[in-house]
């Protein structure tokens, strides 16, 4: 990626507020992996912590330049 381009999602990093995430009750985790290693991975999460006790989700994804896959996963960890 050049210097001077800019994506959304590092956007969404910069955005006023975006250091306080951690407080609002949901557990992120980001990942950035290769396109089928992030499909394994992210599965896994979703089985092992289903949406209807944890509400986990796919917060954000990106294609990166060199085809891997930045991706939050988030979760509410009320069930831990």
């Amino acid at each position: 990626m050049r210097s001077g381009s800019r994506k959304p999602f590092d956007a969404f990093r910069r955005a006023p507020g975006s250091g306080n995430r951690a407080s609002d009750g949901w557990k992120r985790e980001t990942f950035v992996l290769p396109l089928d290693v992030a499909r394994i991975k992210a599965r896994e999460i979703l089985d092992r912590f289903p949406r209807a006790a944890y509400l986990t989700e796919v917060e954000f994804w990106r294609e990166l330049d060199d085809g891997r896959i930045e991706f939050t996963m988030r979760r509410l960890p009320t069930a831990d």
